[in-house]
């Protein structure tokens, strides 16, 4: 449970990594949004931005249903962590159809582990 928790925020890490040279408007717009723009417009650009405060609390969700943390209470970790399995699961469909083969190629296995590693952290 711990390592599957952990292994979570670290890919968490990384998709903040990736959002905030997004947001700073790095040319690696092919992986996110639709992959519609090489450079991100100002909105999507705003929208990166808040991914990475969204990840913060997708991590502090799932740290504290591990048992690593200890920030909300049993029943909202508990209820918030299934959200999450749902969200991520979601997910994956959009990135399978997204028009960006760059996208697909590196979110969809993402969205699949992301969604395996919430499952996992969920069931505890």
């Amino acid at each position: 449970m711990p390592l599957a928790a952990v292994t979570l925020v670290v890919l968490l890490a990384v998709l903040a990594a990736g959002q905030v040279a997004l947001a700073l408007g790095a040319p690696l717009g092919r992986f996110a949004w639709g992959g519609q723009h090489d450079v991100l417009p100002l909105p999507l650009r705003i929208g990166s931005a808040v991914s990475i405060v969204l990840y913060a609390l997708i991590a502090a969700i799932a740290l504290d249903r591990a048992g690593l943390i200890d920030v909300f209470a049993e029943s909202v970790s508990r209820v918030a962590m299934w959200i999450l399995v749902g969200y991520f699961a979601l997910s994956i469909a959009p990135n399978a159809l997204s028009r960006s083969r760059s996208e697909r190629a590196a979110m969809v296995p993402l969205s699949i582990t992301l969604t395996a590693l919430a499952l996992l952290i969920a069931v505890r």
